[in-house]
């Protein structure tokens, strides 16, 4: 029977603790804007870990490469901070993706709201003949 709450699960959430301060107090590259860490994906061998970010503000697909390119050519640096941070044996190789889950959702609640207002629109035109 699988635990509730997994190793790996309590390593990204810790790695994605520390990542964000790293990332706000550490890193200085002008490429990097206001990020996000929205998860941390570890895998079971604690080799590699995903690190789902999204960037607010310019949401432009340039600036968000940008940003992923500069998270991941500093990568090594960040490894090495949460390695003193972390009481890890060895730290996961960090890959830095774009989520792109909170986009989506804004995009869908935008599309479910239009869709009640038009119902909305389309019953009140709508003659009462029940009566």
């Amino acid at each position: 029977m699988a635990k509730e709450y997994s190793r790996t699960q309590r390593i990204g959430d810790q790695m994605q603790r520390e990542l964000s301060e790293l990332i706000r107090r550490e890193v200085k590259d002008p490429r990097v804007g206001l990020v996000t860490i929205t998860a941390v994906d570890v895998s079971r061998d604690l080799g590699h870990a995903k690190v789902f970010i999204t960037v607010m503000g310019e949401e432009t697909p340039d600036a968000v490469q940008q940003s992923l390119k500069a998270l991941n050519s500093a990568a090594s640096f960040l490894r090495l901070h949460l390695g003193r941070s972390m009481q890890l044996r060895s730290v996961p190789q960090l890959h830095f993706h774009f989520d792109e889950s909170v986009s989506r959702g804004a995009h869908l609640s935008a599309l479910i709201e239009r869709a009640v207002a038009e119902d909305r629109l389309h019953q009140d035109s709508k003659p009462d003949t029940e009566e």
